[in-house]
């Protein structure tokens, strides 16, 4: 929900501040030059973790979900199979053949479109269509997952978190990268979206995943209208499985108010998935390949 207090709150202005910054910063930099984007993006999509992990330290919305130094240790794990392995894997070996495929459909469609643009502005605005394109894709392709069994199996891992902070994002199976990797590379490709335009969808995107599972008292405010927000992402990692069954987007949050799968519920009693228990690192990466009764076990 919307209220005035939440518009007029200072923590509704961390997550759009850094967002819009992030996106600018690129857009500038790959108009101008400023600096080369193979050092910036990689800048803006790894440094910001560890500044959140000390915000989350000095400020967190819930003491209880505060990391040990188990915890921290599995997070950085998950990070760096994420940026080491499992994303330059899946960018060579699955993004490439998917893109070609269905730029060679625009091609031979006649669809002239094409997201480019030679100015700051422009490349915004061509950035946030891609935006919203990639992620009605990404909105069914997450709302299926949690219909059938079958495709839950490789998305289970990310809701067996129990507590919720910034590296938690990264906490998903090699196997769903395949899943989370669709909707862009279907959305991009077919709109002709530039180099450009990518550097600024993939800054933009991860950062709000990051802020999306902080442990920060950010607050939705004007923003939570047409983007996700921690307020409403939480309520998704809620152990109870209605409200888990809720807020599907990642980046934006207008698809499911427009399909009816939106909640503004802003409070969950515990995050985690099935009996609520913690999960070690192996049964992790093993979910996928557990009997149907055992999963529901887990």
């Amino acid at each position: 929900m919307l209220n005035t207090t939440d518009i007029l709150s200072p923590w509704s202005l961390p997550q759009p501040v850094i967002l819009l910054g992030f996106s600018l910063l690129v857009a500038s930099a790959a108009i101008t030059g400023w600096i080369d984007l193979s050092v910036l993006v990689p800048v803006l999509l790894f440094v910001p973790i560890p500044l959140l992990w000390l915000a989350e330290y000095l400020m967190p919305k819930r003491k209880d979900w505060l990391l040990d130094w188990k915890d921290f240790t599995e997070d950085l794990f998950w990070v760096a199979c994420s940026f080491l392995i499992w994303g330059p894997i899946y960018d060579d070996a699955y993004d490439t053949p998917i893109s070609n495929l269905f730029t060679l459909l625009r091609d031979n469609s006649g669809f002239g479109f094409r997201l480019e643009a030679d100015t700051t502005g422009g490349l915004l605005v061509a950035a946030f269509i891609a935006i919203f394109a990639a992620e009605f894709i990404g909105y069914w392709a997450h709302r299926v997952q949690h219909r059938f069994m079958f495709l839950w199996r490789i998305h289970a891992t990310h809701h067996h978190i129990t507590k919720m902070s910034v590296a938690r994002a990264e906490r998903t199976h090699p196997l769903e990268f395949l899943g989370l990797n669709l909707g862009s590379a279907v959305a991009l490709a077919f709109l002709g979206a530039s180099a450009e335009v990518v550097a600024v969808v993939v800054v933009f995107r991860l950062n709000t995943a990051h802020l999306c599972h902080s442990n920060l008292p950010l607050v939705s405010g004007a923003w939570g209208w047409l983007f996700n927000t921690p307020e409403w992402h939480q309520l998704h990692h809620s152990c109870i499985y209605k409200e888990s069954n809720t807020n599907f987007g990642c980046a934006v949050i207008i698809w499911d108010r427009l399909f009816g799968t939106f909640s503004g519920k802003n409070y969950i009693e515990q995050v985690g998935n099935g009996s609520g228990e913690k999960l070690s690192i192996v049964t992790q990466l093993l979910i996928p390949f557990k009997s149907d009764k055992a999963l529901r076990e887990l």
